[in-house]
């Protein structure tokens, strides 16, 4: 396969270094220090997945989209969604990225990541993800696998899988666990039931995922946050793996939450280091899809609204 990979973060270096390590040479869209420690010290993966490393000589690395060579039969974006706008651009000003049946695999947290790429490509050119894969970076061309819940899922929400399969099949054949999901709508929300109760709240209040559960009151809002984006993702036509509401707040509560007590909300560290969160793809597009299908949404509005009252303080620069 022909692949490039845009985001050389925790989750990027993770996810190439499996490319690699599976026999597949992807391309890498890397800028300013982050280019200069990978083209002295290559890619190292570490942590709950074991060792691996790219000699920094295998790397190909490319400061800008418009340089690469194109006929990618997969762009693989690993930035996070504030910088999706930017990179959409780039995309759509370089007409002959993609191979014909070429794919582009939005490995990004949140539900409706592709929205800004969608005026220059075809909604069936893009393929979503869910990580449930915990990823850190100590250095800037080491990637640190710090938990694993569950393989990564690839899948369209628009139809059809080319090329899905052997994505999926090589990432995992590198040492980054990973399927082919023919329902992704499933994965997706679940994941988004679990990030939209718990990061945005945990955020606001400076409090990990135990600490909310400790809580009569944030416990109270949690069921309120669960039942709205329930309420969303049913308008909008999607189902999950619990048959409604009340069954996921049980599954949440008793078997989800517990095993993830220490985990400290990853809006809450971007809060915490001044950098934008990804909220409009979390609680923010519970609340926007929401009042345009006229579901009742109070509190994903509110915390919306709280973590960019927070983002809008930051200093300038």
């Amino acid at each position: 396969m022909k692949l490039l990979l845009i985001g050389c973060g925790a989750v990027g270096l993770s996810v190439a270094s499996a490319l690699f390590a599976a026999g597949e040479a992807p391309d890498l869209v890397a800028r300013g220090e982050t280019r200069k420690a990978l083209e002295t010290n290559g890619i190292t993966r570490t942590g709950a997945l074991g060792e691996a490393f790219v000699p920094p000589e295998r790397l190909r690395l490319y400061d800008e989209i418009r340089q690469t060579p194109g006929g990618y039969d997969a762009v693989l974006v690993t930035v996070k969604t504030t910088a999706s706008a930017a990179v959409a651009a780039r995309l759509a000003a370089h007409p002959a990225l993609l191979a014909p049946e070429g794919r582009i695999v939005l490995l990004q947290n949140g539900f409706g990541t592709e929205r800004p790429f969608l005026p220059g490509f075809e909604k069936e050119r893009f393929v979503q993800a869910t990580i449930s894969i915990g990823f850190c970076r100590p250095a800037p061309s080491v990637s640190e696998v710090t938990v694993f819940s569950a393989p990564i899922r690839l899948g369209s929400l628009y139809g059809g899988d080319a090329g899905i399969r052997p994505l999926a099949q090589t990432i995992a054949a590198g040492g980054i666990p990973c399927l082919a999901e023919a329902e992704i709508g499933k994965s997706v929300w679940a994941k988004m039931l679990y990030n939209c109760t718990l990061n945005a709240l945990g955020a606001v209040l400076g409090a990990n995922y135990g600490m909310l559960a400790d809580s009569p009151d944030a416990v109270a809002l949690m069921k309120q946050l669960i039942g709205e984006t329930f309420a969303v993702m049913q308008v909008l036509g999607f189902s999950t793996y619990w048959p409604d509401a009340a069954a996921y707040e049980r599954a949440f509560f008793e078997k989800i939450l517990p095993p993830t007590r220490a985990h400290r909300p990853s809006t809450l560290q971007d809060v915490e280091a001044r950098r934008k969160t990804e909220i409009d793809t979390l609680n923010g597009a519970v609340a926007e899809y929401g009042e345009a299908h006229g579901v009742d949404v109070p509190c994903s509005r509110m915390l919306a609204s709280l973590i960019r009252a927070k983002e809008s303080m930051y200093p300038a620069g």
